[in-house]
């Protein structure tokens, strides 16, 4: 099946949001990735951040959005969710499948609560409805990494606390090239997502989720932590929950079935494997 790539930019005031598509289908699925987007934007990466959602291409047409860009200093997970609901209502986006990782998840929950008829049905992904005592001393280590300009560093302590060790054997291989990998101009993109992460407090609005929603866990998340997947089902009304046994936060890269068990919620179908 023909991917039907396409690379585009909304304008929202002085900044871009970036965004690639791909896919066919007639029910729009928005795709919110998590920090990593302050690294590098999904601009002008359609053809190759398209592969791992054919399954979706027939059904839906997928946007993957960036934050915008440039990204004001003091820009919150709240003003995120703004602005992906502004640029979703330019480019004729009505009531979209919404799949969140990560931080991307913050900015979904966010979504949900303030502009409730952007979404469908929901899926949060290893995430969580605020900064806890797992994530906060990950983002000052990240923070203390970028402050110093040390790219290697930032990425090999992400890796280390995201993959499983069985993954770890085989991508530890690449450490040597990291320092190159994705390394911005600077560091302000990337600094400006970690404060809003520092304070994002979702907690007493996720009953006011009304859509389907589902979240996605790993039992061995060293970022986020799994409790906050539990949280999250607890606070959303009537969400459902699945944590990867044996995975990490990196657990939307490992798992096979990851965007298969996302399909088969926003399809409406049976869940497959035992819920947690």
């Amino acid at each position: 099946m023909r991917m039907h790539a396409k690379n585009g930019a909304v304008r929202l005031g002085d900044a871009l949001m970036h965004y690639v598509s791909f896919g066919s289908g007639s029910r729009p699925m928005v795709l919110l990735p998590g920090l990593s987007d302050g690294l590098m934007t999904v601009k002008g990466k359609a053809l190759l951040l398209g592969g791992p959602y054919r399954l979706f291409f027939e059904k839906y047409t997928v946007y993957m959005f960036s934050r915008k860009d440039p990204l004001p200093a003091d820009c919150t997970i709240p003003d995120m969710a703004d602005d992906q609901a502004e640029a979703m209502a330019k480019l004729g986006i009505g009531k979209a499948c919404i799949a969140g990782v990560s931080e991307g998840g913050m900015i979904a929950q966010a979504l949900a609560v303030r502009h409730p008829a952007c979404v469908e049905k929901l899926v949060i992904a290893v995430s969580a409805p605020s900064v806890n005592e797992t994530i906060r001393p990950n983002l000052e280590a990240w923070t203390g990494f970028a402050m110093a300009g040390d790219h290697k560093g930032l990425m090999i302590d992400t890796a280390e606390k995201s993959y499983s060790a069985r993954y770890l054997e085989k991508y530890r291989k690449a450490y040597p090239f990291l320092g190159w990998v994705g390394r911005p101009k600077d560091y302000n993109r990337f600094l400006a997502n970690v404060r809003a992460i520092l304070r994002f407090d979702l907690r007493d609005a996720l009953g006011r989720i009304s859509c389907p929603t589902l979240v996605i866990g790993g039992e061995e998340d060293r970022i986020v932590g799994v409790q906050a997947s539990r949280e999250m089902q607890e606070r959303i009304p009537g969400c459902r929950l699945y944590i990867y046994p044996g995975l990490g936060h990196a657990a939307y890269e490992e798992a096979e079935d990851f965007n298969r068990r996302i399909f088969r919620f926003f399809e409406g179908e049976p869940d497959e494997g035992p819920q947690s």
